[in-house]
């Protein structure tokens, strides 16, 4: 069924300059300088390398001339043994720090001053692994966090960063120096119109530096009118908004954005409750968006956008379903209709968070079919997907675990204890983002 698509709609697009102040509720600070630098074997700098010239004999001599640093030249998620799994508690209020190479949970914060009222929900890891966003369904709140010291601010200049050691080491709210800023958005009233959906951009690329520089954030959320949505672009250093486009009749359930992934082109989507398809063409200044039109069978709930740029949607009460967006089709996977929650696509396979029953759906990403349905020996509500830098799967269950899944042979031998209840749809180590950005 072919879908209805408007191109480049209209918005209403504006700027703003406004900033948080530090205090109790609210705090913006300005993430620390990166200790580290990048460095190769015959380079003249940063990010350049000496150019060659090949000889008929088979021989090459060095020109002098720099051949700039490309992204795909080694660009990732940094060191491989700095890998995190970021699990928010929408009951405690808090989020958890937890190595996917150790299965140890290395730190907890606290995501807003209201304890469980916070309702800590989707979470956003930057392209680098650096930083992670985590949005409150129930304040209205978006906050972040880095993952390493080097990042931290010492906000009370006494030499040291005061941060969580470990999940037990939990410090009142806006004393952790690992929490870089927090904001509250104008967001209509009650829990639907708090913010959900989120996703990073990368940034620009730096050639001196090899790295991409002045990383974004975008996430959506919902004010006035049930069926008007705001999505905004969030400076990723400081937390000032930038950008917010307005989505008039919007189609979402009433709610706000549910949820956000980035595409090869660095297009953030987003997708409404059981409702429309969204693309942001950041390419444009203002943005602009493109609108897409579900059919009625496909109830979206958790979303991914694919390596090769096809969103996958997971319908609750409907199939799991893609978006085609070289033919501008949407296709269903046969034997799938259940209450499908979180969403991961890795090079071969679709993981769903299946509920009804309770468990793990696999999906060959290229056939578009059905591989097979997986039960954990323990399953409660199965909720949240997400794929590490090793490219092991996480299904997190709301009632307080994760597993860890070879994608080649599931097995159930790696779980993680993870305190409170967990509802979360999006990505929580940056393993989408790593599927669509070049390394």
């Amino acid at each position: 069924m072919a879908p209805t698509t408007t191109d480049d709609t209209t918005t209403t697009s504006t700027s703003t300059t406004t900033s948080t102040t530090a205090a109790t509720d609210s705090t913006t600070t300005t993430m620390g300088v990166d200790p580290e630098t990048t460095s190769t074997s015959g380079t003249t700098g940063p990010g350049t390398t000496l150019g060659t010239t090949s000889t008929s004999d088979g021989t090459s001599t060095t020109t002098g001339e720099p051949i700039p640093c490309m992204p795909g030249d080694g660009m990732g998620m940094g060191p491989v043994d700095k890998s995190y799994i970021w699990i928010p508690s929408d009951t405690l209020g808090q989020i958890s720090k937890i190595s996917t190479l150790t299965l140890i949970e290395e730190a907890r914060y606290r995501t807003g001053p209201q304890g469980g009222t916070e309702s800590s929900s989707r979470t956003a890891v930057s392209a680098d692994g650096r930083f992670v966003v985590v949005n409150a369904r129930g304040t209205g709140r978006s906050t972040m966090f880095a993952a390493n010291k080097a990042d931290c601010i010492d906000n009370n200049g006494n030499g040291v960063i005061d941060t969580s050691a470990n999940l037990n080491d939990i410090l009142a709210w806006g004393q952790d120096e690992c929490m870089l800023w927090s904001i509250t958005h104008p967001v209509g009233a009650g829990i639907q119109a708090d913010p959900r959906g989120v996703t990073w951009t990368p940034g620009t690329w730096s050639f001196d530096e090899c790295k991409y520089v002045d990383p974004k954030v975008w996430l959506g959320y919902r004010t006035g009118p049930s069926n008007q949505a705001h999505i905004v672009r969030i400076d990723g250093v400081s937390g000032i908004v930038e950008e917010t486009v307005v989505v008039d009749n919007w189609v979402g359930s009433s709610y706000a954005p549910y949820g956000a992934a980035l595409d090869p082109d660095f297009k953030p989507w987003f997708t409404g409750l059981r409702g429309e398809l969204i693309r942001v063409n950041t390419e444009n200044n203002p943005a602009t968006l493109t609108r897409i039109t579900a059919p009625n069978n496909i109830q979206a709930y958790g979303m991914t956008v694919d390596k090769d740029g096809n969103p996958w949607i997971g319908g609750c009460t409907g199939p799991v379903s893609t978006y085609d967006v070289q033919t501008a089709q949407w296709i269903t996977i046969p034997g799938t209709n259940a209450c499908h929650r979180g969403i991961g696509a890795g090079d071969d396979y679709v993981w769903v968070a299946s509920n009804g029953p309770c468990g793990l759906v696999q999906i060959d990403r290229q056939t578009r079919t059905l591989v097979a349905k997986h039960t954990p020996p323990q399953c409660s509500t199965a909720i949240g997907i997400s794929i590490d830098i090793e490219k092991y799967l996480w299904l997190v269950d709301q009632s307080g675990w994760a597993w860890k899944i070879d994608q080649d042979a599931v097995a159930w031998d790696q779980k993680v204890m993870v305190a409170g209840g967990h509802y979360v749809y999006s990505d929580m180590t940056g393993g989408q983002f790593l599927s669509v950005v070049p390394q």
